[in-house]
C-alpha cells in the first residue's frame, strides 16, 4: 500500500491555493520546509484551512509521526485537558502565543508551531498514522486510531466513484479535523487540480466572489450546509463550472435532497449523497447521481472494497472493509496497539431494499450531529450537571437538528442552560431546547426511555 505523502507529492498537477492572495504552492514547495525531529512520536495539529495549516500538514505527514487532529476552537481548558493526557511532542495551533509547557519551534512566528520543553515522548503503535477526536467540540479525550493503510484505502475507494480530476479546483469549506473535510484534502490531493485553501464559509459573500475568481468544480456540504444553500438561493442560479456536489455527515431532509436532486439532473451536476463514520476512516457507502431521486434517502452501496449487511438479530447495519479502523484512544497507554476488526457496528439501524440499496431507519448510539459536528451526549449531560447542583439531565437529538435538554429537580433558566454550551462547547443556542420533567421515565428494565422522553415532548 502507497503511503499518502508519497501519492500527494506525485500529483503534479496539485497545486494549494491561498483564497486571500491568489498564490499558489505545490507539495513539493512544501517538501522538507520545516526541520522536524526525524523521529516517530505524537503530534496535536488544531487546523484551520488555511494554506500554513496545510504546509503543517504535508511537513508531518512525511515523517513517522502520529498526527492528532483537532479543531482550533475548542476551549482552551479542553486543549490543556487533553495535552495532559497525552503530551505531544509538537502543537501546531494558530490561536495560541505561548505555552507552559512547550517553547516556540525555529520556523518563524507566524507558524505558532511548538515543541515540549522536557522532550519527552509518548510511545506510539507506529501502525497509528492519524487520530480524530470523536467528539469535535468537546474535546473529549477519546479518539479513533486509523492507520496509513485505513487512510489511503478509503482515500482510492472515494477516488474510484468521485469524479476528481486533474483540472478540479475544489475549496477547502469543510474543516480539515473533520473526518469528511479531511477525506476532501486527501482525495484532491492525491487525484485532482487545486485546492484552494479557505476559512470562508458558505454564507459569507467572499466565499461566494472566491467561487467565481477561482471557478469551483465541486463542492461538498454536510446537510445543515445544504439547508443554508438553499435558504440563500443556490438553487435560482447556476454555475457553469461546477461539476459534482457531495453530501455526507447525517442524514438529509427528503424534500431538499429532492430539491437537489432536481436542479443538479436539470443543470448536468452530478450529485453523490454518502454515507460514512470516523471508524471507517471516512466513507462506507454512496449513492450515485443517477440513482438520487428514485433511491430517494437511501445511503447507497458499498464503496469499492467494502460490504454492508444487516445483522439480523438487532437490524444493526454492519460493515466489512480496509478502512475499519483500529480502536479507540482515552488514554495515552491505548496508543501503543493498533487492532483493526473484521467487522464494524455501524450503531445505525438499517435495511436493504429488493436492488440492494440500504436506507438507515434510525441511530442506536449516542451521538448526534449538529451543523455537520459529532456530538457526544452523554458528555454534553456530564458537562451540564457539573454547572448545575441537584440537577438531572437527558440529552436527546431530534433529527440532527436540534438538541434537547430534558432535566428534573431545580428549575433553571434556559439562557442560561444555552450560554454554558456555547461558551463551552460551541453549539449554536438555536439548536438547544430545554424541558422540565415530572420525572425520568424508565423502560422496563430500568434504563432511561428516550423515545418516551422525546415523543412526549417533541411531538
Amino acid at each position: 500500500m502507497p503511503h499518502l505523502y508519497d501519492l500527494i507529492l506525485n500529483n503534479d498537477a496539485l497545486r494549494y491555493i491561498d483564497s486571500s492572495t491568489g498564490i499558489f504552492h505545490t507539495a513539493k514547495d512544501f517538501h522538507e520546509s520545516l526541520a522536524i525531529d526525524q523521529t516517530s512520536g505524537l503530534v496535536f495539529l488544531y487546523l484551520d484551512n488555511g494554506l500554513k495549516s496545510i504546509e503543517i500538514l504535508l511537513n508531518f505527514l512525511r515523517t513517522d509521526f502520529s498526527i492528532a487532529l483537532l479543531s482550533p476552537a475548542l476551549n482552551g481548558d479542553y486543549k490543556t485537558n487533553l495535552e495532559n493526557h497525552y503530551r505531544p511532542y509538537y502543537i501546531y495551533d494558530p490561536l495560541r502565543v505561548e505555552s507552559s509547557d512547550y517553547i516556540s519551534f525555529d520556523a518563524g512566528p507566524a507558524h505558532q508551531l511548538f515543541k515540549r520543553k522536557d522532550r519527552v515522548k509518548t510511545e506510539v503503535n507506529r501502525q497509528i498514522k492519524l487520530l480524530i477526536n470523536t467528539s469535535g467540540s468537546t474535546g473529549s479525550p477519546k479518539f479513533v486510531k486509523l492507520s496509513e493503510q485505513n487512510i489511503v484505502s478509503n482515500a482510492l475507494s472515494i477516488v474510484d466513484y468521485l469524479p476528481v480530476n486533474y483540472a478540479d479546483v475544489t475549496p477547502l469549506n469543510l474543516p480539515l479535523f473533520y473526518s469528511y473535510g479531511f477525506s476532501v484534502f486527501t482525495t484532491n490531493s492525491i487525484a485532482g487540480g487545486a485546492i484552494v485553501c479557505t476559512n470562508k464559509t458558505i454564507i459569507e459573500k467572499e466565499f461566494w466572489e472566491e467561487f467565481d475568481q477561482f471557478r469551483y468544480t465541486s463542492l461538498a456540504g454536510v446537510p445543515y450546509v445544504y439547508e443554508m444553500l438553499q435558504r440563500i438561493g443556490f438553487l435560482a442560479k447556476t454555475y457553469p463550472s461546477l461539476r459534482y456536489l457531495t453530501q455526507a455527515g447525517g442524514r438529509m431532509n427528503e424534500s431538499i435532497l429532492a430539491a437537489f436532486g432536481q436542479y443538479t439532473a436539470e443543470n448536468e451536476i452530478s450529485f453523490f449523497s454518502m454515507y460514512g463514520q470516523t471508524e471507517a476512516t471516512a466513507r462506507i457507502s454512496y449513492l450515485p447521481p443517477e440513482f438520487l431521486l428514485d433511491k430517494l434517502g437511501s445511503v447507497g452501496k458499498p464503496i469499492k472494497n467494502g460490504r454492508l449487511d444487516i445483522d439480523p438479530d438487532s437490524g444493526e447495519l454492519r460493515y466489512y472493509g480496509p478502512n475499519i479502523f483500529g480502536g479507540y484512544a482515552t488514554k495515552a497507554e491505548d496508543l501503543l496497539t493498533y487492532q483493526k476488526e473484521d467487522m464494524l457496528l455501524t450503531g445505525d439501524l438499517a435495511r436493504a431494499d429488493e436492488d440492494g440499496f440500504f436506507y438507515i431507519t434510525g441511530r442506536s448510539k449516542r451521538f448526534i450531529k449538529l451543523f455537520g459536528v459529532r456530538i457526544n451526549l452523554d458528555e454534553i449531560e456530564q458537562i451540564l450537571t457539573e454547572k448545575f447542583n441537584n440537577v438531572r439531565f437527558i440529552c436527546i437529538g431530534e433529527e440532527d437538528k436540534h438538541m434537547l435538554v430534558a432535566y428534573t429537580g431545580n428549575k433553571i433558566d434556559e439562557k442560561s442552560v444555552k450560554q454554558l454550551l456555547f461558551e463551552q462547547v460551541k453549539i449554536h443556542p438555536a439548536c438547544v431546547k430545554t424541558q422540565l420533567l415530572d420525572s425520568i421515565p424508565l423502560t422496563p428494565n430500568g434504563k432511561v426511555d428516550y423515545m418516551a422522553i422525546k415523543d412526549g415532548i417533541l411531538v
